[in-house]
């Protein structure tokens, strides 16, 4: 069988359309207007194709070709919601590439023998709710219904409400439908491939992700007229929170990171010593015991300049999420069908989260990586050249294919 390569630009394009930003990015931020223009538009492919489509009381999207064994289906699939402005790949590649195979089955009128599945997740990026990968994470059973309906978002509407608005609270339940195998094809959304020639990334391992969110509170006063020994300056304790949450990470090494994303002062005036920061500190690691350490040492930083500022500090654990390590014998395969079509490709780790570390906790899943130009994503000049998406697309084909025919038996 040969994808259409064609159909699957085309589609990314037409997708691209609904929120384009002034910059040439995309803003879907999920559930408002423009995600719900972008599921509508999924859906109807989905129906166009012949597919069952089915809504789970999360608001997450399947679209299923039923097979000889009705059941557990290979399921592939992402998200398409963005961040503020995002590009045009970040998870909407994959779901297309999902949709786009299943329809290759369609077309050449073969009947799979399992179900074949492609799910848009709701939530995935967690700009607007809290946490990120939400839907994934309450398909899974990491978060139940009824609390994450109950998640209030940036702009002060529950998630139950605006599903209600969107028109995507489903009938289905969370979970009711446990995959043969999960594959999530994705842009890597970093430097490693590029930069060393690889076309197709097999990946192992999900980071761990730790997010705190961080409050220092000092005296806000007049900056002419308070001696610098005397003030209670809460930005000068943000600013030495995010050299030390730099140095922490390179301290740790073997791959830990450390980002403060978020620092927001109150008053947020020229002439006005901050009485006030809050700020987020983002910690990964793929490994467990290192990610504790990074906290445990955020934490000690934390008191010490408190101490020495003579500032108090609330803190909020955002999200909390342990590495994952997918199924061996899926990314072998993976492996084993790059190796055959590309040549080029490596065994590797994910920097970044995904839906796929969510589904790893209910059935065999693992990840296919593709080329991002300059390693840019989460942003409008996110790119990964056609060749490299008709190459990932095409090992997402073969590996559904050799999961069909009883690769994991």
């Amino acid at each position: 069988m040969k994808l259409n390569t064609d159909r699957i630009h085309d589609r990314i394009a037409a997708l691209a359309e609904i929120g384009k930003t002034s910059e040439g990015g995309a803003r879907r931020i999920a559930l408002t207007d423009e995600d719900k223009l972008g599921r509508d538009l999924l859906v109807s492919w989905m129906k166009d194709a012949g597919l069952d489509v089915a809504i789970d009381k999360i608001g997450n999207i399947f679209g299923t070709l039923k097979g000889e064994q009705n059941g557990s289906p290979i399921m592939m699939g992402s998200h398409i919601d963005t961040v503020g402005n995002g590009g045009h790949l970040d998870g909407c590649y994959g779901v297309i590439s999902g949709l786009e195979v299943i329809t290759t089955y369609v077309e050449n009128n073969i009947t799979p023998k399992l179900d074949l599945c492609v799910a848009i997740f709701t939530n995935e990026e967690g700009v607007r709710f809290l946490p990120d990968m939400l839907g994934s994470l309450v398909y899974a059973g990491g978060m139940g219904v009824a609390s994450a309906h109950d998640i209030v978002s940036t702009d002060g509407q529950t998630l139950l409400e605006e599903l209600i608005r969107a028109n995507y609270l489903g009938t289905m339940e969370c979970g009711s439908v446990i995959p043969h195998a999960f594959i999530e094809l994705h842009i890597e959304q970093g430097p490693i491939l590029e930069n060393e020639n690889i076309f197709i990334g097999a990946v192992e391992n999900v980071q761990g992700i730790s997010w705190t969110g961080v409050t220092f509170r000092g005296q806000a006063n007049h900056a002419g007229t308070t001696p610098m020994h005397m003030r209670k300056d809460a930005g000068l304790a943000a600013a030495r929170l995010i050299v030390a949450v730099n140095e922490i990470a390179e301290s740790i090494g073997d791959g830990q990171v450390g980002t403060v994303g978020v620092i927001s002062p109150k008053p947020n005036l020229v002439n006005v010593v901050p009485g006030e920061v809050y700020m987020t500190v983002d910690l990964r690691n793929s490994d467990e015991e290192k990610l504790k350490a990074a906290e445990f040492m955020l934490n000690e930083v934390i008191e010490y300049i408190c101490d020495e500022d003579g500032v108090r500090v609330d803190m909020e654990k955002l999200v909390r999420f342990e590495p994952v390590k997918f199924d061996d014998r899926l990314v072998d395969l993976i492996a084993d069908v790059a190796k055959e079509k590309v040549t080029f490709y490596k065994r590797m780790n994910s920097g970044a989260g995904h839906d796929a570390q969510m589904m790893a906790r209910i059935c065999p899943s693992a990840m296919i990586f593709v080329p991002s130009k300059d390693g840019i994503s989460h942003n409008p000049k996110e790119h990964t050249s056609r060749k490299h998406l008709d190459s990932g697309a095409e090992v997402l084909l073969e590996t559904v294919m050799r999961l069909d025919d009883g690769y994991l038996g």
